[in-house]
């Protein structure tokens, strides 16, 4: 295999990463329909969406160390000799495995969406107890439309976020691609990106800070199936 096949095959895991993540949001999403349609017990089912959102977050970790690996050790050999490419092999596999091998699924609990899993879980059960608690009364309809428009507007798009992040450090929301371009943009410039929110003291808004607002972005798309039935 050449290093140009090799390359090629990075890439397609790096495709499957995203599959993978794109699994991992159908999984909450499942399990969110679980904690709404629950009647008083947890139901059992949203474990098993855990563990399964657990065993994509150890693949994808795993995906990720086998690619630094790879680019690692082919970056230390450029030849592409038959025999140094079994060598480059064996090398790539007792790396991996001695990385693979010191790894602790305690640490899987820190993987994005992991984390983004448990807080909507959290969060949905919190308002699912609320709501049999209490009795809300609704909104005003304009009151309600202006309300959404804040909460779903992307900052720096000014239009309705399709990915919502959430900014850990001052709460703020902005699309998944809006706000990740503009933190790419500012670090090539060798500046700090600052939160777009308008009067947000937050100065220095890193990829670290963001974590993915299922809850929110459940809500975006409720309401545009809403609308698309009116």
């Amino acid at each position: 295999m050449s290093l140009s096949a090799v390359h090629g095959t990075l890439s397609s895991l790096r495709s499957c990463q995203t599959d993978i993540g794109t699994g991992m949001d159908i999984v909450s999403d499942v399990a969110m329909d679980l904690v709404e349609t629950q009647d008083g017990e947890v139901n059992p089912g949203i474990k098993e969406m855990e563990a399964m959102i657990l065993e994509c977050a150890k693949l994808d970790r795993e995906i990720n160390y086998f690619v630094d690996i790879v680019q690692q050790v082919t970056a230390e050999n450029t030849t592409q000799q038959p025999e140094a490419m079994f060598s480059l092999s064996a090398k790539v596999k007792e790396k991996f495995t001695e990385k693979i091998n010191g790894l602790s699924d305690a640490d899987l609990q820190n993987h994005q969406k992991v984390v983004a899993f448990k807080d909507i879980i959290k969060n949905s059960l919190n308002q699912a107890n609320q709501e049999s608690a209490e009795n809300t009364e609704e909104l005003d309809e304009d009151i309600a439309v202006t309300q959404s428009q804040v909460n779903f507007t992307c900052p720096l798009t000014q239009v309705e976020m399709v990915n919502p992040m959430k900014n850990k450090n001052c709460n703020h929301h902005y699309d998944e691609a809006a706000i990740l371009g503009l933190i790419k943009a500012r670090h090539s410039q060798k500046k700090k990106c600052r939160c777009p929110v308008v009067g947000c003291g937050n100065t220095d808004v890193k990829q670290s800070d963001l974590i993915q607002d299922a809850m929110l972005r459940r809500k975006i798309q409720n309401q545009k199936r809403n609308n698309n039935r009116t």
